[in-house]
């Protein structure tokens, strides 16, 4: 099996004075190297210099979203082409709070999806169902939904990773049980071979939602999970890189 990853998605915090943050880290893993693969994804803002940070470290960098089109017009938004030219090597996609609050469905994922791999970029394409979902019981059909309509069966061609993040979990200090986590993460694992075939076997599925330095050695070791997508803690080093060494 390949080792697990573990990717931090900044959001819409950090400025440059954040970045000593991100040398820390790496300068931690050049003593110590991971048994993870490790990125960040920070705010465009910082993308490049980020890059050039952390060049020739353990740390690859990537983008939070990327548009559907090569170029145009299309004011404020950003192509795969242009975070590739900025350092990025992957970049998260259909992130529940993209989905929520700007709209993004399943088909213009997957829209976003291609035009990230055609210009050499590794999609995290994020899934996950709301508190609601749960409760009536439809979690599974809706990440397994979510998987059919949002990968297209070319991504096989090329390394992606999905992302299972439970809505009710994001930020809130809320984790599902390890049997809930794990029974989605299998469900999915199947969703994605009806999709892309052996391929699946390669795209880890990384789990977000509240993962911490106390809790991701757990989860870490739930079957089906092979990584995590994480939020908040990824600000910091000191608790990134508790995570990436609960491993």
């Amino acid at each position: 099996m390949s080792a697990p990853f573990i990717a931090g998605n900044w959001k819409m915090n950090g400025l440059g004075s954040d970045l000593v943050e991100a040398q820390v880290m790496a300068v931690n893993l050049a003593a110590d190297p991971p048994s993870a693969r490790v990125a960040l994804c920070p705010p465009a803002t910082l993308i490049s210099r980020m890059a050039q940070a952390l060049m020739g470290s353990a740390i690859e960098v990537g983008g939070q979203t990327c548009s559907a089109e090569p170029f145009g017009a299309f004011t404020g938004d950003l192509s795969a082409a242009m975070l590739v030219d900025a350092g990025a090597r992957l970049v998260i996609l259909g992130h529940s709070e993209r989905r929520a609050g700007h709209g993004e469905t399943d088909v213009s994922v997957r829209a976003k999806a291609l035009a990230a791999m055609a210009a050499g970029l590794e999609p995290i394409v994020c899934i996950g169902e709301t508190l609601e979902q749960r409760q009536a019981g439809q979690a599974v059909e809706v990440v397994q939904r979510q998987i059919a309509g949002s990968i297209a069966a070319q991504m096989a061609q090329a390394p992606f990773a999905v992302a299972y993040e439970p809505v009710w979990a994001i930020g809130t200090g809320l984790t599902p049980t390890l049997e809930q986590i794990e029974e989605i993460h299998l469900a999915v694992a199947e969703a994605l071979r009806g999709v892309v075939g052996e391929a699946a076997s390669r795209a880890p599925i990384l789990y977000g939602g509240s993962v911490k330095p106390s809790n991701a050695a757990e989860i870490l070791s739930t079957p089906g999970v092979g990584g995590a997508l994480v939020g908040g803690a990824s600000l910091k080093a000191a608790d990134f890189l508790g995570i990436i060494r609960a491993v």
